[in-house]
């Protein structure tokens, strides 16, 4: 195996060339230890986190580093963007990843470092509108109010019993496993199949969310009622085809947040956070060549090629259109994405109450999730959407349309299986929409302003238990394997920081003459890199 990084034997040749520290005293030189190359595919939050966390755990080190960070796209973040409603900067709007969560520590903490500010999400209130409802196509099966305080929580006992004490129980329990992957002994893994089963969550993985919620005594209505359309609207998926892991995130809803201005701003930040990084946006990588030395070769579109010592891989490889000659020893799974409709839109006017079944005059809740009316079982179909024909609509802001009324206009969320057109427009506001006006908006119409996109958004996160490898190749990493296991921008940033530590780990090893190999799915354990679960050098023989 390749030794990376000058040994004590080679300093000492390099210096004794050298004759001179070049001052003219004819002491040994101190030798100029020549940068670690990094190549990192992917500016979203993947990548983003891995160049930031890898610089500083080369620099800790005392490793010099040179990160270049690969961007096909025109700006930084990946899934995580915003749109300008009305072609207005001073007024950016989420478009892909919303909100982050208080358990979610990397982001947390970014957005602390960077003096980036946060705001607890919520909707303007309408008078007489609920917070948020659950349609399932024909009814409100249940409308919330944080004004109502102890009333409502005295409402949902009565409906579920003590389903919802059971519930936050067992997400509270299921999240503390997950979170031991953030520290030592645990971190840094070098497989997700072992640290799923370390830390206890192959069980939960390996069950429908229905399954999960059945086995710990979580009543039917509120697992159908609330648990289900928390898992649609968060990754479009029912109880019946999502896992339990995921089921369980998307009930960690507390401390809700956003940055102002874009969340996309935090992995901004980790780039721009230290001179060893370097991102080239608009560029694409075309070919990963490996070399007999055991080095990268990286082609862009542009035909210049560059070498590394090693790269990451932080995008999905089956989107990225890379060729990797020769193939890696590991090559990632092709796993089904769901397929996300976004529509963000601005009217100056409530969702129409009889697209709701609602008496004239009611408010339709700002926040509308969706379950499926009873007697409607889509089973495992990924397409599962059902009657209500869209997965959530809410109002996540307002804003000032500056080319209509100074008064405030409701700006919209669509998230759907199929784009959203004139019909379902027109049917939601009770007002006509043409076709132009649902493509493009009209100004001073009944929708100012619209934008239309479509997202390969996360994985369809079907119960499992073996997940691709982090290591595909010698000095070949992988964050998006653990897309399968959660699939949050928290969760991608993790990812990038665990292989930012492995890589450091990894030199080390290597600069001390230590054998090194990262364990792979087929043969858990590994030689000589210092962590857990290490094996007598006699097991490799």
């Amino acid at each position: 195996m390749r030794a990376l990084g000058i040994t004590l034997l080679g300093q000492l040749a390099f210096a004794l060339r050298s004759g001179s520290n070049g001052k003219g005293n004819g002491a040994l030189a101190e030798p100029e230890v020549a940068a670690k190359r990094v190549a990192v595919i992917g500016a979203g939050a993947g990548g983003s986190s891995t160049a930031y966390f890898l610089s500083q755990n080369a620099d800790a080190a005392g490793i010099p580093v040179d990160i270049s960070v690969f961007e096909r796209g025109a700006r930084v973040g990946g899934r995580c963007t915003t749109v300008n409603a009305w072609s207005d900067p001073a007024q950016p709007v989420e478009l892909g990843a919303s909100i982050f969560v208080d358990v979610n520590r990397i982001l947390v903490d970014a957005a602390e470092k960077f003096d980036l500010s946060t705001a607890s999400m919520g909707a303007p209130r309408a008078e007489g509108a609920a917070e948020l409802g659950v349609w399932d196509g024909k009814q409100f099966l249940v409308k919330t109010s944080d004004e109502d305080g102890w009333w409502q929580k005295a409402k949902l006992l009565w409906r579920y019993g003590l389903a919802p004490i059971k519930t936050n129980s067992l997400m509270k329990s299921t999240v503390a496993k997950f979170l031991t992957m953030y520290a030592e002994p645990v971190f840094p893994w070098k497989s997700l199949n072992e640290v799923v089963h370390d830390v206890g969550l192959a069980d939960t993985m390996a069950m429908t969310g229905l399954q999960f919620l059945t086995a710990n005594g979580i009543g039917e209505k509120f697992a159908h009622e609330i648990i289900q359309a928390s898992t649609r609207v968060n990754y479009a998926q029912n109880l019946k085809l999502i896992h339990g892991l995921e089921t369980m995130v998307c009930m960690a809803t507390s401390g809700a947040m956003s940055i102002a201005g874009g969340n996309y701003q935090i992995f901004d930040r980790m780039l721009e956070s230290s001179s060893s990084i370097s991102t080239h946006l608009n560029t694409s990588v075309t070919k990963i060549s490996k070399q007999s030395d055991n080095t990268y070769n990286l082609t862009t579109s542009s035909g210049e090629i560059s070498s590394f010592d090693d790269v990451v891989l932080a995008t999905p490889l089956q989107f990225a259109s890379i060729e990797i000659d020769p193939a890696p020893e590991h090559v990632p799974d092709e796993i089904p994405y769901v397929e996300m409709f976004v529509t963000l839109f601005a009217s100056p006017h409530r969702l129409d109450p009889k697209a709701f079944n609602l008496e004239a005059g009611k408010q339709v809740p700002n926040f509308v999730l969706t379950t499926l009316p009873d007697g409607e079982d889509t089973g495992s179909d990924p397409n599962g959407v059902g009657t209500p024909g869209f997965w959530s609509i809410s109002i996540i802001r307002t804003g000032l349309n500056p080319h209509g009324a100074p008064s405030p206009e409701n700006i919209y969320k669509i998230f759907a299986p199929k784009p959203a057109g004139a019909k379902l427009l027109s049917h939601i506001l009770g007002k006509y929409i043409s076709d132009d006006e649902a493509e493009h908006g009209s100004r001073n119409g009944a929708i100012s302003w619209i934008h239309h996109k479509t997202w390969h958004s996360y994985p369809y996160e079907y119960p499992r238990v073996t997940f691709d490898e982090i290591s595909l190749d010698d000095g070949l990493w992988y964050t998006s394997s653990i897309e399968s296991f959660i699939s949050t921008m928290e969760t991608s940033a993790l990812a990038g920081k665990n292989v930012a530590k492995l890589i450091v780990d990894r030199w080390q090893g290597m600069a001390d003459g230590e054998i090194v190999t990262v364990q792979s799915n087929e043969e858990w354990g590994y030689t000589g890199l210092k962590g857990q679960h290490q094996r007598p050098l006699e097991a490799e023989l």
